[in-house]
């Protein structure tokens, strides 16, 4: 995940009270889930909720508490290797594969870790904290983005965890809703031309957004939503797993190697199809958004469609004149909603695009620990954008860069179509 600093910050009274928030919403997320849910960590990349709890809080202790108010007192030593993730200028971490071995601290523990943090954050923001320079707006904002991005990861990990347990454990009950039919697929045209993407404007960006920078764009279309379930299930039922002039070489070799038949959490009950989800078991809706695929499905099924993935400039000029609204963390959902004929490109799921996660023309990352985050990750990653159902609303824009390896499928991604114009 990208850190980096906003262009504009909001000012120290507004800072406090979305700090409240943000932090009120991490335990939130939590709060379904027992101690055994929050330590065990089912794959070397993803992480026990218990330690995203704690790490977003040793941020906020490390480049803000410790610095800056005098009077700090570090609530246990041990914490800041425990739970810093890959700052090494800032000193060595625990091994991320292990992180499910740390049964101490408990979960309790982390909450008394996070009051303590708080607290002294909070006088900080306030003005009660003895301070030995100014307070640096900006390193706060960029705090609370980061544990946003901790929050949707709370979430994808949790269900990677629980989709382990044969009894299909229930995280959060969703309300049921009447099927609907989606909207036909139709294609939005835009024109060949030089357009701006990236951030420059006002408000928080990472600096991965940056700078806004020119490009030259094909004519191209983009489809009016999502590809869904059951259009997916048309390319499964067609041989879609077993024809390799469909895939990338290394996309073919992972669907032999980890047997790939259908995208991750899918279930084969009796005849039926089901998915796992964090509301349980759940029959497969043919008119909800496919996801939790992989780049590599992603392309494999754009050729089968006779299309294929935009690229994120394509993406980008598409919503740039598009509201920010959809399906997002705060619905309470969890999950991918079906079509309801808005042609909505933010929400349900993050969407493959075709282009490598690599530096703007002109990027350069912040000096010291901060920027080490982000741009050392600018090597065999596949851009994503749009957020998803696990995003928080405000954490998303038409700038935003996600990214991750092309064979990864436990997020919660999946597919727009696009097309070369004419």
């Amino acid at each position: 995940m990208a850190v980096s600093m906003p262009q504009t910050v909001p000012t120290l009274d507004v800072l406090a009270r979305r700090f409240r928030e943000v932090r009120d919403r991490t335990e939130w997320l939590c709060a379904p889930l027992s101690a055994e849910d929050q330590t065990a960590q089912s794959m070397p990349d993803a992480s026990p909720a218990k330690w995203h709890r704690a790490h977003t809080t040793w941020f906020f202790e490390t480049f803000l508490l410790r610095p800056l108010h005098a009077a700090y007192q570090p609530l246990d030593e041990r914490y800041a290797y425990l739970f810093n993730s890959y700052y090494n200028a800032v000193g060595p971490q625990y091994f991320r594969p292990h992180r499910g071995l740390v049964t101490r601290p408990g979960a309790q523990a982390v909450g008394q870790y996070r009051a303590h943090v708080d607290a002294a954050m909070l006088d900080l923001l306030e003005g009660r904290a003895p301070l030995r320079g100014d307070v640096p707006a900006a390193t706060i904002e960029l705090g609370l983005n980061h544990e946003e991005q901790h929050q949707e990861l709370i979430l994808t990990d949790l269900k990677h965890l629980l989709a382990h347990n044969p009894t299909w454990p229930v995280y959060r009950e969703r309300a049921r809703r009447p099927s609907v039919t989606p909207p036909a697929l139709a294609w939005r045209e835009f024109s060949e031309g030089v357009y701006e993407i990236g951030h420059g404007g006002r408000g928080f960006a990472f600096d991965n957004e940056a700078p806004r920078h020119k490009v030259f764009v094909q004519p191209f279309a983009l489809a009016n939503r999502p590809v869904t379930v059951g259009e997916y299930l048309e390319f499964i039922g067609d041989g879609g797993y077993r024809r390799p002039e469909l895939w990338l070489s290394d996309g073919w070799r992972l669907v032999q190697e980890r047997d790939w038949q259908g995208p991750l959490y899918w279930l084969q009950d009796g005849g039926a199809r089901r998915a796992f989800t964090l509301s349980g078991s759940l029959a497969l809706d043919p008119a909800e958004p496919v996801c939790h695929v992989s780049y590599f499905e992603a392309d494999a099924y754009a050729r089968w469609a006779g299309a294929r993935l935009p690229t994120e400039a394509e993406w980008e000029v598409a919503a740039s004149d598009q509201p920010v609204a959809g399906n997002f963390m705060e619905s309470g959902n969890f999950h991918p909603a079906p079509g309801d004929g808005a042609a909505r490109l933010f929400g349900d799921v993050w969407v493959w695009t075709q282009s490598a996660y690599l530096p703007y023309p002109g990027f350069r990352p912040p000096d010291g620990a901060i920027g080490e985050y982000n741009a050392k990750f600018m090597s065999g990653q596949m851009v994503l954008r749009g957020g998803s159902c696990a995003t928080p609303r405000g954490h998303i824009r038409a700038t935003y860069r996600n990214f991750f390896p092309p064979d990864a499928r436990w997020q919660f991604s999946g597919i727009r179509l696009a097309r070369d114009g004419s």
